[in-house]
């Protein structure tokens, strides 16, 4: 008997919310390399056709019948002739719109696939625009509209939740979140007998999220057996959001492919051959399974005169052999997401670059190295080959024709400007450090003073009131020294912006540049920045990140990308240098500045959002954790102190720069965080409760104490 070996691929595709016409090309793009590589199914993103990021213009019918055109041109093209194709867009059934998954096969429709279980936490808001499907193992009829009824022969489709039983296997889809449900679907489609199950997602990148990923892909097929395919979207599409591709296929517990995490690439196709008796011979052999298995109703088919695998006759492909997961440490995952997302970004947004303000600190410097990084990946994109890489390159960096794009050094000196803006509390050190990077990286560097700036304001700000502000070390007061630091801070910002718009004039060159932020998400969570100064950048590809992780990346990066400066500007205390420095006081640091170390605002941004501790339950979860390191006075006062300095500057998250996301307890409020920003920063009735616990461990104690002499006196 010959055997049933099917070839089947899956995508990376970078998609563009709303750009109908670039998705259409990408997913083209994979169904003909696919074909060329003898797939005989191919599946797609989540929503491919017009790009999983369109949001509220999901509420828009236009986006609807924008994506059955599109569709349409798929069917017309030829492009489904003899390949079972699988395509994410929104349907509207019934007067109700879901997100689904479309199956295409020789310009016909076969299937549209609702999706039964929707994203609605974290970054996801799809219950906003779409609907589950609530019918369980039920196909309806799909009233087709007229132009894809003149083009397909067809009045209608089946739609609902069903399977396809090909002539030699069953498939069925599921989309997205449903891998990550508690009872997925793809466990009871198993069970019922269906060989292939495909997954057509849309899954942003989150620090160390992949191995969550991989094993839930690993695990679905171990219990149940089967063949997986795994599609995502890879790139930025306008958002906050870096989707991290890894397009995979396992089988029966295996990985037998693997796509790349964090790649320039618009297109990714993987194929792998699968032995599809290897899946029905699994399952047989585990007892359990198969009790199981013979109590689970047929799910509905939809019939389809289709080889999956080949006609009789054909030649047989070799099996695809398991392979080890491959993944990057978080360190890594920091030079690669964020540098692809900012390509994607620069190369879409109609700049000609970047401008950074460049302090020789920690969160700005690891801003250089990431475009740093994001240069050396589209040099060695170019060098393997990819040509639409090359075309962006010189398109964006003004490259003529002639000229190679084969340097990341000469690529940043294009695309990046740094500037050093000190004032006369800079010290020779940071300037120092800022310089050496920005000539390791490559950037085109410039270095100012601010002072004769902030000394007219101030000399204005005294005309007006016939009052002289004065810092601290100075005699002056903590208003006076606070709006003489903000000073400083915001005018970096107003200077940053004139130059990103006149730098490239001056230059001799066309164009503008993108002004990148560098407050990372401690700083955020606690609001220690200046409002419209590290909050008013264009984006900030460091605003989701760790201090913790941040500084492990400067101490990788110094190896790893080349940039031994790196490792010195992790080993200097992290400082704003706003304040002057003066014989006998003690050198502002961030930390001290803030009143709280940069490890201890994490475990609050962990225990806040991803463990949702308000300030009762912090102080106690705090308290188990520091017992023997802190009394509870002690960490009473250090919760109270967070969750009054994170009210009183929760405004400042209302102006956030849009950051790259990669951290769980981000605190943006515009997409991921939705809470209030103004508070009663006094906490009254959470702080009275926790002076009560307090109290009642202090008596506690105490009684404990007091019967010690007692035991004592008893034992005696």
């Amino acid at each position: 008997m010959r055997r049933r070996i099917a070839t089947l691929a899956t995508c990376n595709l970078n998609q563009w919310a709303m750009d109908f016409e670039g998705n259409l090309r990408r997913i083209v793009e994979s169904i003909e390399r696919a074909r060329a590589a003898g797939a005989t199914y191919r599946v797609g993103p989540e929503l491919e056709v017009p790009g999983y990021g369109c949001e509220d213009h999901f509420l828009e019918l236009d986006t609807v019948e924008h994506s059955w055109e599109a569709l349409g041109e798929l069917l017309s093209g030829g492009h489904t002739r003899g390949l079972l194709c699988d395509v994410g867009m929104p349907v509207v059934h019934r007067g109700v719109l879901y997100n689904c998954r479309v199956l295409l096969l020789d310009g016909r429709i076969l299937l549209i696939r609702p999706k039964l279980h929707l994203a609605n936490d974290g970054n996801y808001r799809e219950t906003r625009y779409f609907s589950t499907w609530k019918h369980q193992g039920v196909l309806e009829d799909h009233p087709l509209p007229p132009e894809l009824r003149a083009l397909t022969g067809q009045a209608k489709c089946p739609f609902g939740d069903g399977a396809l039983r090909c002539c030699d296997a069953l498939l069925a889809a599921e989309t997205c979140e449903e891998l990550f449900t508690p009872q997925a679907p793809h466990i009871s489609l198993a069970l019922a007998g269906v060989e292939i199950i495909s997954n057509g997602s849309g899954s942003h990148h989150q620090l160390r999220k992949l191995h969550t990923r991989l094993d839930l892909i690993r695990s679905a097929t171990a219990k149940a057996g089967g063949v997986y395919l795994y599609a995502n979207q890879q790139g930025c599409d306008g958002g906050r959001l870096y989707y991290d591709g890894c397009a995979c296929v396992a089988v029966n517990g295996q990985l037998v492919a693997q796509g790349s995490q964090f790649s320039l690439a618009d297109v990714e196709v993987v194929t792998a051959s699968v032995d599809l008796d290897e899946v029905v011979s699994y399952r047989a052999a585990i007892s359990s399974l198969r009790e199981q298995a013979s109590s689970v109703p047929a799910p509905a088919l939809v019939e389809v005169e289709f080889y999956l695998c080949g006609q009789a006759g054909g030649g047989e492909a070799a099996v695809s052999l398991p392979i080890e997961p491959r993944y990057h440490a978080p360190e890594e995952e920091i030079a690669l997401g964020p540098a692809a997302w900012l390509w994607d970004y620069l190369r879409r947004s109609g700049a000609a670059g970047f401008l950074l303000p460049l302090s020789g600190g920690a969160d700005s410097s690891s801003t250089a190295a990431i475009v740093g990084s994001m240069c050396q990946l589209v040099v060695r994109a170019i060098q393997s080959g990819d040509a639409a890489v090359l075309a962006d390159a010189r398109r964006v960096a003004r490259y003529g024709e002639a000229e190679a794009v084969d340097d990341a050094r000469g690529l940043a000196g294009r695309l990046l400007t740094t500037v050093y803006m000190g004032s006369e509390n800079s010290t020779r050190e940071t300037r120092d450090r800022a310089a050496l990077l920005a000539s390791e990286v490559g950037c085109y560097h410039l270095s100012l003073s601010i002072d004769t700036v902030v000394a007219s304001l101030t000399a204005l700000f005294t005309a007006v009131t016939g009052k002289a502000p004065r810092f601290r070390a100075d005699g002056g007061t903590a208003a006076e020294n606070l709006a003489l630091q903000n000073i400083q801070a915001r005018l970096r910002m107003v200077i940053a912006f004139l130059l990103a718009q006149l730098t490239p004039w001056a230059r001799g060159r066309s164009g503008w540049l993108l002004v990148l932020g560098s407050a990372n998400v401690d700083e955020a969570l606690r609001g220690y920045l200046t409002k419209y100064d590290c909050s008013a950048a264009d984006i900030n590809p460091i605003g989701g990140i760790s201090k913790g992780d941040l500084r492990r990346f400067l101490r990788w990066g110094a190896e790893h990308l080349g940039y031994p400066s790196l490792a010195r500007v992790e080993a200097a205390p992290p400082t704003a240098e706003l304040e002057p420095i003066r014989e006998g006081v003690a050198p502002q640091t961030d930390e001290a500045d803030m009143g709280m170390s940069y490890d201890d605002l994490g475990i609050y941004g962990r225990l806040r959002k991803v463990a949702r501790c308000g300030p009762v339950s912090m102080y106690r979860r705090c308290a188990a954790l520091w017992r023997g390191t802190l009394g509870p006075e002690a960490v009473a006062a250090k919760v109270k102190a967070f969750f009054a300095f994170y009210a009183i500057n929760r405004h400042k998250a209302t102006v956030l720069t849009p950051s790259y996301h990669a951290e769980s307890y981000s605190p943006d409020d515009n997409r991921f965080d939705h809470r209030q920003f103004l508070y009663n920063s006094a906490w009254p009735w959470q702080f009275a409760r926790i002076d009560a616990l307090v109290a009642g461990a202090a008596e506690g104690a105490a009684a404990v104490e007091g019967a010690a002499p007692a035991a004592r006196g008893a034992a005696s």
